[in-house]
């Protein structure tokens, strides 16, 4: 008697396209796959191809190269309406507003620029060093604070007994708050971890000084009028559009490999039509006190106004050119403000020398092999991508202003200034009974209010 032969598989024993023995309820409870899955997961490589057909059948499929870019520039659109449509918002809105921007975009740019360089499993193993990266941020921002709001308010802050200690000690104040940081710093230091750590501390101090000392400038610009933050803002904008548009239209040659897009072509003709913007810009904003005077009041806005005497450079000229005597021609007159001349200046290192800002910031994400600092913008990448030129652009309109238009006169807050820290009480007094007189006898104050000021000065 023959024996039969092991695992020999009958057709007519197949059911449900299973072959071999029927499972039982155990092993078919076994192959039960997990809620939410499409059915039972059975033991064997049909179930296991239905499954993976099933499940590629309901995964949506790949989105081709055009769609991406489609939805990339559909976002980019929008969220640069969003970022025009807040800017204005708040321009008008009052300058107080402008500086919260100012600061926000500061410290999300100091975030952005410190987390390439981080390694957080390094990190981890040291204390502080987070916290420290953070704490000089805020010691630097009270120091740069501090110094614009003493100058340009000194009339407010001199005159409160609370505030004057602060502003009279303000720069000792903010070395120890660094020196304190300085401390811990040194304190912390690890074996083992010397160069990461020096190197964590370079680095911060890098971007503090591209950062955030450039936008303390930015701050100032404020300050001294909105047209002085508006006008280099909107060139640089203007530009980056302008060199775009002339790029793609006939641009041929490289201009720089750090940003292979850029063209020669397209730098030079954004150049010339950041010029051009910038004529007719200039014209329409000095129309507007609300854009030239100096801000006095934080709670002042479009509606409000300011007031002042216009900077000379907002009001016409007149110009007389005199042709060779060859011509004998008559002298050519026209008028025009010299603030037409100036946007040259300005409009030309916005084009020209701004753009290297730029260039920077490729070669910096190129250096640690990122494509966007961040992704605080959808379809922009982050604050620092947008914001590479504008840092050293507020710095040399802060520059160029103090050099060549700044007027500089006494103020209140200047007097008040120059009397508390440098007159003696009773020096002081003598002044207040002085102009007390000097405002009677000008018939700018009834006799009553004079002698109530003197009456108080003879007492202390």
């Amino acid at each position: 008697m023959t024996k039969p032969r092991r695992n020999v598989q009958f057709q007519h024993r197949s059911s449900n396209g299973h072959h071999g023995r029927r499972p039982s309820i155990s092993e078919a409870s076994e192959g039960v796959s997990e809620p939410g899955t499409p059915g039972p997961k059975l033991m064997n490589g049909n179930s296991e191809l239905t499954m993976d057909i099933s499940t590629a059948q309901k995964e949506p499929p790949p989105q081709s190269e055009y769609d991406k870019k489609k939805q990339t520039f559909i976002t980019r659109t929008i969220w640069t309406f969003v970022m025009i449509a807040g800017f204005f918002i708040s321009m008008f809105a009052g300058h107080i507003y402008v500086v919260g921007i100012v600061t926000a975009i500061q410290i999300v740019s100091f975030k952005e620029v410190i987390a390439i360089a981080n390694v957080p499993s390094r990190a981890k193993n040291i204390p502080f060093t987070q916290s420290l990266n953070w704490y000089f941020l805020g010691t630097t921002m009270y120091f740069l604070y501090g110094e614009s709001v003493i100058y340009y308010f000194k009339h407010i802050v001199l005159v409160d007994r609370v505030l004057i200690i602060f502003a009279t000690h303000h720069r000792f104040i903010s070395f120890m708050l660094y020196v304190m940081g300085f401390v811990v710093f040194v304190g912390s230091l690890k074996k083992g971890h010397y160069r990461f750590q020096f190197t964590q501390f370079a680095w911060t101090h890098m971007a503090l000084y591209l950062i955030n000392v450039q936008a303390h400038f930015i701050m100032n610009n404020i300050f001294e009028g909105m047209i002085w933050f508006f006008l280099p803002a909107s060139l640089v904008i203007t530009n980056d559009i302008f060199a775009y548009i002339c790029g793609i239209t006939f641009g041929r040659t490289p201009l720089i490999k750090l940003s292979p897009k850029k063209t020669v072509e397209g730098f030079v003709g954004a150049w010339i039509l950041t010029i051009v913007f910038g004529f007719a810009m200039t014209n329409v904003l000095m129309r507007y006190k609300y854009f030239i005077c100096p801000v006095n009041d934080l709670g002042s806005s479009i509606l409000t106004g300011l007031h002042c005497d216009p900077n000379p450079v907002f009001l016409p000229h007149t110009y007389t050119i005199h042709p060779p005597l060859l011509l004998h021609s008559r002298p050519f007159t026209f008028s025009v403000a010299p603030m037409q001349f100036h946007i040259l200046v300005f409009a030309s290192f916005a084009s020209l020398i701004a753009p290297f800002g730029g260039f920077f910031a490729s070669g910096l994400k190129r250096t640690f092999k990122v494509k966007d600092f961040g992704e605080s913008i959808p379809g922009h990448g982050g604050i620092t991508d947008r914001m590479d030129c504008q840092f050293i652009m507020g710095l040399f309109a802060f520059m160029y202003y103090q050099s060549f238009i700044a007027v500089y006169k006494a103020s209140v807050g200047g007097v008040i200034e120059m009397a508390v820290q440098g007159l003696s009480p009773d020096e002081q007094v003598e002044v207040v009974r002085g102009l007390a007189k000097y405002l009677v006898g000008q018939g700018m104050v009834e006799a009553e209010v004079g002698e109530c000021l003197a009456g108080i000065a003879r007492r202390r």
